[in-house]
């Protein structure tokens, strides 16, 4: 028998079985060109990895829904298979709810919704592609593309995450620039370097290649931006080097823009505000206080932001920004070149301090 033919027969025998077992079957991944011509951002482009890309886009055509959907819930439950969780890329591996994969499955959902979606002839909700081909087939069969916020509260039963999953959305299919990661078209960081992310700070911007950040050689105050990190993430390095010469004090609640003084909280809250994380209006109407990130965001460390709140001994919050903290309290916590001034500063430590007992939150998707 011919090569060809050989072939000609593989490719009928998988698509046979796909066709017997009810499984989705992808054949081949999109194109390049396809990418090119999906609408996807520069985010997208850039913080969602290729392979990841490619399976958002095929399963979204296969059940005619829209691609950066899938993408929001791939950011939001898993950032596209990097979240530090075992249960996001350990086969086998649950949370505390009992979900697993990186589009965070039930067993029981899986077992209704689970789809082959590689055609290697399992079904297993922590390999990537079946999972996300498993999602399209889950949101379809909950009511999209008709009604996307009924599929996904039907996906998680919680509106703050449909809410988030649709920012995301957003972000990644956006090609009008509009979308900046410094909220309100403050700041526009693109591919093109320090220069593009210069634009409406005050503050010198530095990159630094790699993921992490890192201070500046003779400049405590200013955190060299990592390259390789997800925009939101140069931004949030960004906002932190503009607190850097305030002194601590309440004066940033209940708006924290343009505060003459940040305390821990109003702080957070200007980073998050400024990377378009948290809306100025739900920080002016909620006046957030340390205690209150007790309970913000999703549990645990994120790949690439870290809350740390507490209300034992005191209220306090800071946060870890691509490994630099972001911190008011210093005192014997803090070895750095900041070691003896007060205020929002970036704190150097080999650990994370442990005078108190914290409740560790991230950013969802990040």
């Amino acid at each position: 028998m011919s090569a060809a033919a050989l072939l000609a027969l593989m490719f009928m025998f998988v698509a046979t079985l796909a066709t017997l077992g009810g499984a989705t079957l992808v054949t081949s991944s999109p194109s390049a060109g396809a990418i090119g011509d999906s609408g996807a951002s520069a985010l997208a482009r850039r913080d969602v990895p290729t392979a990841y890309l490619r399976l958002y886009l095929a399963a979204a055509q296969r059940y005619g829904l829209d691609w950066a959907m899938l993408a929001g819930i791939g950011k939001v439950e898993c950032d596209h298979g990097r979240d530090p969780d075992p249960s996001c890329t350990r086969e086998g591996a649950v949370n505390q709810a009992g979900a697993g994969g990186p589009m965070q499955f039930l067993a029981s959902t899986w077992r209704l919704y689970g789809v082959d979606g590689d055609a290697d002839g399992r079904v297993d909700r922590w390999d990537p592609a079946d999972a996300i081909f498993a999602a399209a087939n889950y949101l379809r069969a909950s009511g999209a593309p008709q009604s996307y916020g009924r599929a996904l509260y039907a996906y998680n039963h919680s509106e703050s995450y449909a809410s988030e999953v649709e920012r995301w959305a957003a972000r990644y299919r956006d090609t009008s620039g509009s979308q900046s990661p410094l909220g309100d078209g403050e700041v526009e960081a693109a591919a093109g370097g320090a220069g593009a992310l210069q634009g409406g700070t005050s503050t010198p911007v530095r990159l630094i290649a790699g993921e992490r950040a890192a201070l500046a050689p003779g400049d405590g105050h200013l955190a060299l931006v990592p390259a390789s990190a997800p925009l939101q993430v140069e931004a949030m390095v960004i906002a932190g080097n503009e607190l850097q010469d305030l002194p601590y004090g309440p004066g940033g609640h209940p708006d924290p823009r343009g505060a003459s003084e940040e305390d821990c909280s109003s702080s957070v809250s200007y980073v998050l505000y400024r990377a378009g994380i948290r809306p100025i209006g739900e920080i002016v109407r909620d006046n957030p206080l340390a205690q209150d990130y007790v309970r913000w965001g999703l549990p645990g460390r994120g790949r690439w932001v870290s809350l740390y709140a507490t209300t034992t001994p005191t209220n306090h919050v800071f946060m870890v920004i691509a490994g630099l903290r972001l911190d008011t309290s210093h005192n014997g916590t803090d070895v750095g070149p900041n070691r003896g001034e007060d205020g929002p500063r970036w704190r150097l430590l080999d650990h994370i301090p442990t005078w108190a007992r914290w409740s560790v939150r991230h950013p969802p998707g990040l």
